[in-house]
């Protein structure tokens, strides 16, 4: 990068670099298994055995709550439109229109929520293949498959837009999407600077130290009490008794974390002629060898697809993916 950036300094206008997009994964410890389930149902609310009524009314209590509450705010609830796969449309693309009217009115909090099917983690309650002592003893198994999930789209005060997936069955796994970008432009927008952003880059700034500064200020204890109060609002409910009973606390880790370095050139002469030399350097020399490591699979093996995929190199040495 150093090397990029003395090579074409007087091409450059300013510099800037921070985190682009993190997507964080949320949950409660004390309900991932299923020893722990068993003890807040039944220590905590008497519950025994824990059958599948009692797992699918947790369920179906924070569906009905989701509903009523885009009801009463009256927040968009829509589902997966076969439309959308036609027309190449994003869940962010069928969102964007109220985002632009919540900017527009200068309103923060949730301005739509998207539904859809999708796997997740979850739990199932049967009986026991052979009988037992306790006719009342269920097996409760951890498994994996799809179930509804929502999507909250957001506009904070402090992260701007942002992303909170809700899992609706126990142990209500939950994932977060920020954009370090937009806290980049809530932080300018506090501190009187002026920018042009255009979708997902900063195009000009008055003050590129306060630009770089912000981009330096997105840290955990910021990110965190954000993702809290968002969780409380937006997550499933859960009583004070159920709270004393156990110490319901969620705890976050990282799925992905994007580093960027942005180079804004006066011109997009040279990123054009760029962007072709390296798009001829990467057809000369990603083999299919190197293929093959990325993706973690051996040569001359089918890859999943819809149809099917072969990875091959011929005898010429030129890497070909069939499909």
């Amino acid at each position: 990068m150093e090397t990029f950036r003395k090579l074409f300094a007087s091409l450059l206008v300013f510099i800037y670099h921070g985190f682009d997009r993190v997507v964080i994964q949320g949950y409660l410890p004390l309900l991932t298994r299923p020893e722990h389930l068993v003890y807040f149902f039944r220590d905590g609310h008497g519950i025994y055995p824990l059958t599948k009524q009692a797992l699918r009314q947790r369920t179906q209590d924070y569906q009905h709550w989701v509903e009523a509450y885009a009801r009463n705010h009256g927040i968009p609830l829509q589902g997966p439109d076969p439309e959308m796969k036609k027309k190449g449309l994003r869940q962010e693309d069928c969102a964007r229109p109220y985002l632009l009217a919540m900017e527009h009115r200068q309103r923060l909090g949730v301005y739509f929520i998207f539904k859809t099917m999708e796997p997740g983690p979850n739990f199932r309650s049967c009986l026991p293949k052979y009988p037992t002592e306790d006719s009342r003893y269920r097996i409760l198994q951890r498994r994996w498959s799809r179930y509804t999930h929502y999507y909250f789209s957001i506009r904070d005060e402090v992260l701007g837009p942002m992303i909170l997936g809700v899992g609706s069955f126990l142990p209500f796994s939950t994932r977060y999407g920020i954009n370090g970008h937009s806290f980049i432009a809530v932080e300018l927008q506090h501190q009187g600077v002026r920018f042009h952003k255009d979708d997902n880059a900063f195009l000009s700034v008055s003050d590129p130290q306060a630009l770089q500064a912000a981009a330096d200020r997105l840290r955990p204890d910021i990110i965190r009490p954000r993702l809290d109060y968002w969780t409380l609002v937006l997550g499933p409910k859960f009583s004070k008794k159920e709270r004393t009973a156990i110490a319901l606390r969620r705890h976050y880790s990282l799925n992905q974390v994007e580093y960027c370095r942005n180079f804004v050139f006066q011109r997009n002469f040279p990123i054009h002629r760029l962007f072709q030399r390296s798009a001829e350097l990467g057809v000369f020399c990603l083999t299919a060898d190197q293929i093959a490591q990325i993706l973690g699979v051996r040569k001359h093996k089918r890859l999943r697809g819809k149809l099917h995929s072969m990875l091959e190199k011929l005898d010429h040495g030129h890497p070909v993916l069939r499909i």
